[in-house]
């Protein structure tokens, strides 16, 4: 037979306990005693006692409560610091075998319009933005002019590496300098040559303008080792990547899909 024997507790003042959503308590209602108590319970078992102390929690009666977040706030906070910008990173554009530096391309990736074209002043390939700041014509329908800049097929404006404009055909001579205003500037993509390939950074915000010193594209040194060899082909196709993968990783439609223009083995007669 189990016996259980308990102290009454001294007497004391309560608290006014309530739930808050605030991050501090308004009001503050100080305790004439400390809530704590020692509850001796006594168990038996078999003749044989036992003596166990339970403690109560203690509640502060001054000074402010340190709050700490919950861990649903904590995990908030890391999947903010983890989340993956697809727009800060590198991408290839072409191989540069595929570029001519006689005129501008227009390309499309990740969503987003650029053109690409030689900046022989600066010995560079230079992405921009495939829009002019004027009527948003593309600028990639345009053309390169005498003076190696990018000149806009629809008013003729002209643009260099910079993204600055550099003529307005239609201002005046002597007129205010109104092709020196920033409204009349070529977003500018942050770009490189690795691997004879153009790489572009998907953002052309002003804090990714130096970005290449920090963070670099995918290096892949097979592609600049003599001792290997490597074919670039490059071809725009219709839908995205899903579709892409999902067709890479059915291989039995080759013999079929591309009869006649992939070398495969021939299907033995049954």
């Amino acid at each position: 037979m189990e016996a259980l024997g308990a102290s009454s507790f001294p007497s004391f003042t309560h608290p006014l306990i309530s739930k808050t959503i605030f991050e501090k308590p308004i009001i503050q209602i100080p305790l004439t005693q400390k809530l704590t108590s020692h509850v001796p319970v006594v168990l038996s078992k078999k003749g044989n006692l036992k003596s166990f102390t339970a403690i109560s929690p203690t509640v502060l009666s001054t000074g402010e409560s340190d709050y700490t977040s919950s861990p649903d706030q904590d995990s908030e906070a890391e999947n903010e610091e983890e989340k993956f910008d697809w727009f800060a990173q590198w991408y290839p554009v072409m191989p540069i075998c595929d570029l001519d530096k006689r005129r501008p391309h227009g390309k499309r990736v990740m969503g987003i319009d650029i053109v690409i074209w030689w900046d022989r002043n600066e010995n560079k390939w230079i992405v921009f933005n495939d829009s002019c700041p004027h009527r948003l014509a593309p600028l990639s329908e345009g053309r390169i002019d005498q003076w190696g800049r990018l000149q806009c097929v629809y008013h003729g404006w002209c643009f260099g590496g910079s993204g600055d404009c550099k003529f307005i055909p239609q201002a005046p001579r002597d007129g205010p300098p109104v092709h020196t205003s920033l409204k009349a500037c070529v977003a500018v993509y942050p770009s490189c040559v690795q691997n004879n390939i153009l790489w572009f950074w998907a953002s052309s915000d002003p804090l990714y303008k130096d970005i290449l010193s920090k963070k670099k594209p995918p290096y892949i040194p097979e592609l600049d080792d003599p001792s290997f060899t490597n074919t670039m082909i490059c071809r725009d196709l219709p839908y995205g990547y899903e579709v892409l993968i999902e067709n890479l990783m059915d291989p039995a439609h080759v013999p079929y899909a591309h009869y006649g223009i992939m070398k495969i083995p021939e299907t033995p007669k049954r």
